[in-house]
């Protein structure tokens, strides 16, 4: 097959003209082709001109003559990506594998050892996602909140109720494995091509439910309400785990638990496995109207039905502290949403369904934290992010109410007496606050002169009537739970696998599931089925 790359037509062409582009490229006249996207993006550099740009694999008769007389850089002849056969290892086990946590890395984990005839065992803290979906729209509506049923714990993880991105700067050929999975499994076609990929949290419960269907389908079993309570060793290998008070034999743990999972990390402290803190970053939602970010991104484009509600991604670097400040997970025409997982404690995060078509953009606006910021100790990060989850809860005044603040506000060091433009899209309802009271003068700081420095770059990030919600402190794990390089498995306990974005070796659900599929192909490697 051919690879074509560079394919460019206007914003307002029809998709008919890259076939024609393509024939004109190759020098093709009727003969057969056929040809397929690999990738879309958009190029919208220069002023009064948006334009699609496409990489293409085209397939027709007598490549090497057509190939010949081309000289033109952007076409060359396409060799697929070959991947290693996976060779089964041959190590007995007691019991079968168990997969901790339903999140991109346990349900991809589970996915290819089921599909491998390993028969997992999955088990989840949380419910199914549909009753999970119940409770997290209870607390959202009435501020009543389970604290094992939450944006935290359930079927699907945290990256359920977000915008579903797929985006990762990888260059892991399995990653295409990944999005033709979720493509399978309901997740729409352009995911496979589209530069800044992204499902949605409406379609994507319905793609977790698919999937956990295809393990059990495949041989896995699935339990939900099922919480992992303690392990057991012997001769430095895991043996045992307990789950809601039965004890079940195994040597092989996928232990995929989510950056939430505060209990079982104090377990496995206390159990003395190997766990480091390590950077992290905390911060605010910040929403601006949808409308204004499209006319700041597309100019007079900013209405194209072509285009759909802009993005951003912003940085910052504090040069007086070193101190990196950025916005992340930006959700376009989404919500800021409760995300707590602890009683008295409050922490937001971003969600967009697949349409986002709401009226705000909202997107982290974070700044770097290490652990000389925190105490010493594995679980300094945990009781550095707890302490401002509870002071933003009593900032918003109890009943999970956030606490709000308009940006003109905040850089000044006021108190918002009342709202502007823009509505806060949090429930179940909100206080208005001056945040500057919650985290450290210097991160403070730090994050008022990143929103300055930020709207040089996106005009209008700094308007006074945009609003900040508060807290976000779970953008990352605050430690990593420490694995050999080479087996993956745990330093401390043989048969651990730590995985995903929770032990500290992801960050989004791309990675983390590209996570799991290593972790699952390693243990394959190592034991028999």
């Amino acid at each position: 097959m051919i690879l074509i790359s560079d394919l460019k037509i206007g914003i307002d062409d029809s998709m008919d003209i890259l076939e024609h582009k393509i024939r004109k490229k190759l020098n093709l006249k009727d003969q057969y082709m056929s040809f397929r996207i690999l990738r879309e993006s958009i190029d919208a550099r220069k002023k009064g001109k948006i334009n699609f740009v496409y990489q293409v694999l085209v397939k027709v008769d007598r490549e090497d003559r057509i190939l010949k007389g081309i000289k033109d850089p952007n076409i060359k002849f396409y060799e697929k990506p070959t991947i290693s056969k996976l060779e089964k290892g041959n190590k007995k086990s007691e019991g079968r594998v168990v997969v901790v946590g339903s999140g991109p890395a346990g349900l991809f984990a589970s996915y290819i050892l089921a599909e491998n005839g390993y028969k997992p065992l999955l088990i989840e803290r949380g419910k199914d996602v549909d009753k999970r979906a119940e409770d997290v729209e209870k607390f959202w509506r009435e501020g009543v909140l389970n604290p094992d049923s939450n944006v935290q714990y359930g079927e699907g993880g945290a990256g359920t109720f977000s915008d579903g991105k797929l985006t990762t700067r990888i260059k892991d050929i399995r990653v295409h494995e990944i999005l033709n999975i979720l493509h399978t499994h309901g997740a729409p076609e352009d995911i496979l091509y589209s530069h800044k990929p992204h499902i949605g949290t409406d379609i994507l419960r319905n793609v977790v439910k698919s999937i956990r269907e295809s393990i059990i389908s495949m041989g896995g079993e699935v339990r939900f309400e099922s919480k992992l309570e303690k392990i057991e060793e012997k001769g430095g290998e895991i043996c045992a785990i307990w789950v809601n008070n039965e004890k079940i034999i195994t040597s092989r743990v996928v232990l995929a638990v989510g950056h939430s999972a505060r209990d079982t990390y104090e377990m496995l402290d206390k159990f003395g496995v190997k766990l480091l803190p390590k950077p992290f970053a905390v911060g605010f939602r910040i929403e601006h109207p949808q409308k204004m970010i499209n006319k700041t991104q597309y100019k007079e484009f900013y209405n194209h039905p072509r285009l759909g509600a802009a993005d951003y991604n912003l940085t910052y670097q504090d040069k007086n502290t070193n101190r990196a400040a950025y916005t992340f997970c930006m959700c376009p025409g989404g919500l800021v949403i409760g995300s707590s997982s602890s009683e008295n404690e409050l922490v937001v995060n971003g969600m967009s369904f697949h349409a986002r078509n709401l009226e705000n953009a909202n997107s982290a606006l974070l700044v770097s934290v290490n652990p000389n910021d925190f105490k010493s100790g594995a679980l300094g990060g945990v009781e550095f992010q707890r302490k401002f989850e509870k002071m933003a809860y009593e900032l918003g005044g109890g009943g999970y109410r956030a606490p709000v603040q308009k940006v003109g506000d905040f850089l000044k060091g006021d108190l918002s007496k009342s709202i502007g433009i823009v509505r806060p899209s949090y429930t179940p309802s909100f206080t208005l606050s001056d945040m500057s009271t919650l985290y450290p003068k210097e991160l403070t700081n730090t994050l008022r002169d990143a929103i300055v420095s930020m709207d040089k770059k996106l005009k209008g990030f700094s308007h006074p009537d945009s609003i900040l919600t508060g807290v976000e402190t779970r953008s990352s794990s605050p430690l990593r739970i420490v694995r050999n390089e080479n087996t993956l498995e745990s330093e401390s306990l043989q048969g651990l696998y730590p995985c995903g974005e929770g032990a500290g070796y992801a960050g989004g659900i791309v990675t983390s599931a590209l996570d799991g599929l290593k972790v699952a192909h390693a243990l394959i490697q190592k034991y028999k089925a």
